[in-house]
Formats: structure tokens, C-alpha cells, sequence
């Protein structure tokens, strides 16, 4: 509005005319040391936290900062102090106590402090707002409460560094739709029963660096995404007719390698017939075993294939065993590890004239991650080429220490191999 003299003048109280739904929509997009502090902008903002549904207790939240104060109405409810335990117990009691309405969603991160408060009282009053996304990042080998077990209307679960030990009567979360449990102890027997009674599971997300005693058998009727690092010898999928994407990133404490010959030999795939996507990152060990050249069945529905290896003959191998156990593999992606042997002596395996018939008729698109040009690689570029009638395009991405002057004139030999597909180009992404 402009007066007489041609000054503008804002509406007196611009923010308390903004609708509810705006002001609600504005609080869940800041972070909630933010949304407390708008308490003072007017009468109406003053206690629209206490009814958020959704909270991020973060490791910004903790941050302590000097002239900080976390206010509600005109009173100073809680000050940012050096005492992050006293400031955690007072920020919990006024949110337990100021809180009005559900919490469907709830974060807390906490993973780096050397110990944990009590959280059980925190667990009970989320159980009672009806939590159904609940991330809780703790401190290391923090053994959950009691309450923890009472939060049955769980959806979305995502667990870090936490102890396991449900009570005799817990029966587990079965309305879960996506778990993920991060260096979360745990046994073997009880893991499987977890999963188990999750009938809705669709996503499920295991990093274990601990090695497991016994075998988990994934029984999950509904499971879409699977994603596991740990030992891979510990995981059997027994029954996921809907799963479509499979991650798996084999590591042990003691750095043993994994039995890639006894891998593909298994049945360990057999049963994942809806499987679409497939990403394996492991390091082999053939144990002198002969690499088979295909599985002992195809999976029909992978389309896309991502691994990572270091260019030893039992893991190109093991490579071009899958590739060619997916008739219908349309995408490929194959991450080079570099290490000081990756230019070893050529392999007789990876010759053209050992491979009369195509590896792959329905290969579209090859992607090739941190390629040093060395003379394996070259090989294995080669062969791809020459055996993949349907491919459209070959990229091909440096490796980011390597001089690039001296990779391009490497890969320049690439004019002269044979390309199997009329319409394929071959690219190098420098950037």
C-alpha cells in the first residue's frame, strides 16, 4: 500500500493472515530448531510446532549454539547448552509435554555421542502418538527398551547401531512396508522371524558387518528391493516371487574373499524370477574352481546389471557368466577397480575366437566406470563389441587420477575393433 507522500507501507501482520495450511506446510519444510523458534512472529505461529506430525531430531538440531534459544509462546522453554544429555532430557520433557495431536513421522540422530540418555519414555510416547516412520540413529550397541517393541503401527523402521532383544511376547511389526537395519546386533534365528511376520515388507536394507551364525532364510512374499552388505554365504533368498531389484556387497571382518564358483553354481537366484535390476560387488576367491560359462538356469526379467571387479580372470569370468544367463539384458554397468596388477598379461579367455556365438543379443547400453586402459580392459572392449549385435551405445568413463592425455591415446585403438551392431557408438566421458 503507498500513502499521500509515495511510501510503501507492508500489511501490519502479513504472517498471521497466512492459512493454516500454508503455515503448516512452511514448518514441515524447515528444520525443527526453525519451526520452534517462529513461536515469536505472532500469536498464530506461537504454538503451531506442538502440532507437527513430523520431527527430525538431527545432528544439527544438537548443535549447540551460543545465542540460541528454543522458545515457545513469549517464555524461554529450553537453552543450548555444553551438556548434551541435560539439553536432550530437557528437549524430549517439552516435546512430550507441549505436543498436541499425532507424530506419524520421527527422527533421531544421535550416533555420535559417546552414551545414550533414556529413550524408553520417548519410544512410549511415540507408541502413543501412533508412529509409523520411526529412524533412530544411536549410539553403538545401544540396547533398545522395552517401549520400543509397543510401536506396532509401524510402517518405514530404520535402525544404527542398536541391540535387538525383544521381549517373549513380542510377535514383531507386521504392518512394516520398509525396514533397514544398519550394524544393528542381532541373531540369526531372531532376524529371520522379524522378517518373517513383516508380511507387507517391500523394502528391505541389511548392512551387517558382523558376521552371522547361522543362515537367514528371506521369507518375504511382497519384497521389491533388496539391499545387503555382509557376509553373502550368511543370506539365503527363499521365497521372493515379487522381488525386482537385488543389491549385494559381500564383506567380512577378516577380509576372506568370497567363493564365487560356489556362488553361481547355487541356487542362490533361482527363486528371484521377477528380478530386474541385479548389483553384485564382491571380491572372488575360485578356490581353483573352473568358473561355469552360464548359470545352471536363466532369469528372463534382468535387464540391468551392475558390478564391480578387479579385472582377475575369475571375476571377468564370473561377469560374463551372468551376462550370458540373461537373455534379455538391456543395460550393463561395470565399475574397474584400480590396483597396481590391473595391467597384467592378456587373458586367452577374453579373445574374440574364444566366444563363437554372441554373448549377449539383446545388450543396448554398456557403461564402463574408471577405465585406466589397461590391456584386460582393452580385451574385455573388444570382446563386448564384437558379441553384442543389438548394442547402441558403448561409454566409457576414465579413471579420475588417471593423465587423461594417456587414456585417450590408449583407447584410440578402439577404431579398430570389430563392432557387431551397425548402430553402435563408443563414447568417452572425460568429466
Amino acid at each position: 500500500m503507498m500513502d499521500s507522500k509515495g511510501k510503501n507501507h507492508c500489511s501490519p501482520d502479513v504472517l498471521s493472515n497466512l492459512p493454516d495450511n500454508v503455515i503448516d506446510d512452511i514448518l514441515m519444510r524447515v528444520p525443527f530448531r526453525d519451526a520452534v523458534c517462529t513461536s515469536i512472529l505472532s500469536k498464530k505461529w506461537r504454538y503451531k510446532w506442538c502440532g507437527l506430525p513430523q520431527l527430525m531430531l538431527d545432528s544439527d538440531f544438537w548443535k549447540p549454539k551460543k545465542d540460541i534459544e528454543y522458545l515457545t509462546g513469549d517464555k524461554t522453554v529450553w537453552r543450548a547448552t555444553k551438556d548434551l544429555t541435560g539439553n536432550f532430557t530437557a528437549c524430549i520433557h517439552n516435546l512430550m509435554t507441549r505436543h498436541k495431536g499425532s507424530i506419524t513421522n520421527f527422527t533421531l540422530c544421535i550416533q555420535y555421542w559417546k552414551i545414550c540418555p533414556r529413550i524408553d519414555n520417548l519410544l512410549c510416547f511415540l507408541s502413543e502418538k501412533g508412529i509409523q516412520h520411526l529412524v533412530l540413529r544411536l549410539p553403538r550397541s545401544f540396547e533398545l527398551p522395552s517401549s520400543f517393541f509397543t510401536c506396532l503401527q509401524l510402517r518405514h523402521l530404520s535402525l544404527q547401531n542398536c541391540l535387538l532383544l525383544p521381549p517373549p511376547t513380542f510377535k514383531g511389526f507386521d504392518r512394516l512396508i520398509s525396514l533397514e537395519l544398519h550394524d544393528v546386533k542381532v541373531s540369526s534365528k531372531l532376524l529371520e522371524c522379524l522378517i518373517s511376520h513383516c508380511l507387507l515388507l517391500e523394502q528391505l536394507v541389511l548392512k551387517i558387518s558382523d558376521t552371522l551364525s547361522d543362515i537367514i532364510e528371506i521369507n518375504a512374499p511382497m519384497l521389491r528391493y533388496f539391499d545387503f552388505k555382509g557376509d553373502m554365504t550368511t543370506i539365503c533368498l527363499k521365497y521372493v516371487p515379487l522381488l525386482a531389484k537385488l543389491s549385494l556387497w559381500y564383506y567380512r571382518k577378516d577380509r576372506k574373499k568370497f567363493d564365487v564358483a560356489n556362488f553361481l553354481t547355487s541356487d542362490f537366484l533361482e527363486s528371484c524370477f521377477a528380478l530386474e535390476h541385479l548389483h553384485l560387488d564382491y571380491t572372488v576367491n575360485a578356490r581353483g574352481q573352473e568358473i561355469p560359462t552360464k548359470l545352471p538356469f536363466d532369469l528372463m526379467c534382468v535387464k540391468h546389471l551392475c558390478m564391480c571387479i578387479y579385472l582377475d580372470k575369475e571375476e571377468i569370468l564370473s561377469a560374463l557368466c551372468l551376462i550370458r544367463s540373461f537373455p534379455f539384458l538391456r543395460y550393463l554397468e561395470i565399475q574397474m577397480e584400480y590396483n597396481i596388477m590391473n595391467d597384467m598379461l592378456a587373458l586367452e579367455c577374453l579373445e574374440v575366437e574364444a566366444f563363437p556365438d554372441v554373448i549377449s543379443k539383446h545388450l543396448r547400453e554398456v557403461k564402463l566406470v574408471e577405465a585406466n586402459g589397461s590391456m584386460r580392459e582393452m580385451q574385455l572392449i573388444k570382446l563386448l563389441l564384437a558379441k553384442t549385435p543389438a548394442l547402441v551405445r558403448m561409454l566409457i568413463k576414465p579413471h579420475r587420477y588417471l593423465e587423461k592425455s594417456a587414456i585417450v591415446k590408449r583407447l584410440a585403438e578402439l577404431t579398430k575393433f570389430e563392432i557387431a551392431s551397425p548402430k553402435a557408438e563408443v563414447l568417452l566421458k572425460l568429466v
